[in-house]
């Protein structure tokens, strides 16, 4: 008689050893689907995260440059537009001034940053209210 055990023994080690030619191809095929979803999102997370990222920088430069306008007591010229100079190239501001109340020394100051991103122009728009003491 003859001992079967380790003949058994030695086909489930070699079933073991490694992944079948269907499984490889299983394998395989998933990942070609799932992939591609995968680097959309992950393209997808960039392009978001850059446009906040230029949305939170221009909602910057106009709180400093609409500070800079009210401290200087430079807002009531009416309306007045520049750039951020060297520093911040690819953005640009305006402001425009109007009668908050028809009867009232009270106007409301509007600033926006405009820059382009994607071909389209955005914006981020700051606006206050000031006192025009009389003089």
């Amino acid at each position: 008689m003859t001992n079967t055990r380790p003949d058994r023994e030695a086909e489930g080690r070699r079933r073991c050893d490694g992944f079948t030619f269907v499984e490889m191809l299983a394998t395989v095929a998933l990942i070609a689907i799932i992939l591609p979803v995968a680097m959309r999102g992950i393209g997808l997370c960039t392009r978001l995260a850059g446009h906040s990222r230029r949305e939170v920088e221009a909602a910057s430069l106009a709180k400093a440059k609409l500070t800079e306008l009210m401290a200087a007591d430079e807002w009531d010229s009416g309306t007045g537009a520049g750039d951020f100079g060297t520093d911040w190239p690819d953005y640009r501001w305006s402001t425009e001034v109007s009668n908050w109340t028809t009867d009232s020394m009270v106007s409301q100051v509007e600033l926006t940053v405009y820059w382009q991103s994607q071909g389209q122009e955005r914006s981020v728009t700051l606006t206050t209210l000031a006192y025009a003491e009389e003089q």
